[in-house]
């Protein structure tokens, strides 16, 4: 049962869906994530998010109709701003210390954006939940480091390769696991980031 908008049945009205807990919720979605990292989006189905936490399959049905609403909702919840809080008083260590968070989660974040794959550019809602969770809150972490560094002097406000540190940073993080089979840990892109990202801004 791999097709999406169809999959379930189509029926059961919105009054019915049922009251779970945030940590019920919680583990349905621990459970969806790990399964299309695991398996692929394709090869997700109710049938195993149910198997593997123990509930039946019309609890998931009225809670999420379709898989892909139950992807996106499981996305969202997964909502994390990993560069919130980084502030060093230095562009070059405030992008050095994101290199090193990214590396702690870029296994397991790459490795789902990887699964979702043909998914994300087919589902308008998949590709917008996945921006929500993964993508934006990252950038607009980034783009306030850089902004700080502007404020502080330490680049100017139209240095052309600004608006290009997120997709570098977001770009190796996807490639080097297609370049060399190995994800990127925190060690590769602290030495990405000063090999290329900080001469590209004129920083050491």
């Amino acid at each position: 049962m791999t097709s999406q908008a169809a999959e379930g049945p189509s029926t059961v009205p919105a009054s019915s869906r049922s009251k779970i807990t945030p940590e019920r919720e919680r583990e349905f979605f621990d459970a969806v994530l790990e399964q299309i990292r695991e398996c692929g989006y394709e090869s997700l189905t109710m049938e195993g998010i149910a198997s593997s936490t123990r509930c039946s399959k019309s609890t998931l049905y009225r809670q999420w109709k379709t898989k892909p609403q139950f992807v996106a909702a499981a996305l969202r919840a997964n909502r994390t701003v990993r560069f919130g809080g980084i502030d060093t008083g230095s562009l070059a260590e405030d992008l050095r210390q994101a290199a090193r968070v990214s590396g702690h989660w870029s296994g397991k974040d790459t490795k789902l954006l990887q699964a979702l794959g043909h998914a994300v550019t087919s589902d308008p809602e998949l590709q917008e939940a996945l921006r929500e969770a993964l993508v934006d809150p990252e950038i607009a972490a980034l783009q306030e480091i850089l902004r700080r560094g502007v404020e502080r002097g330490e680049l100017p406000a139209d240095h052309p390769a600004l608006e290009y540190v997120p997709a570098m940073l977001f770009g190796v993080l996807r490639v080097r696991p297609v370049l060399s089979g190995q994800y990127a840990d925190s060690e590769y892109l602290v030495r990405f980031v000063e090999a290329a990202v900080l001469p590209a801004l004129g920083l050491s």
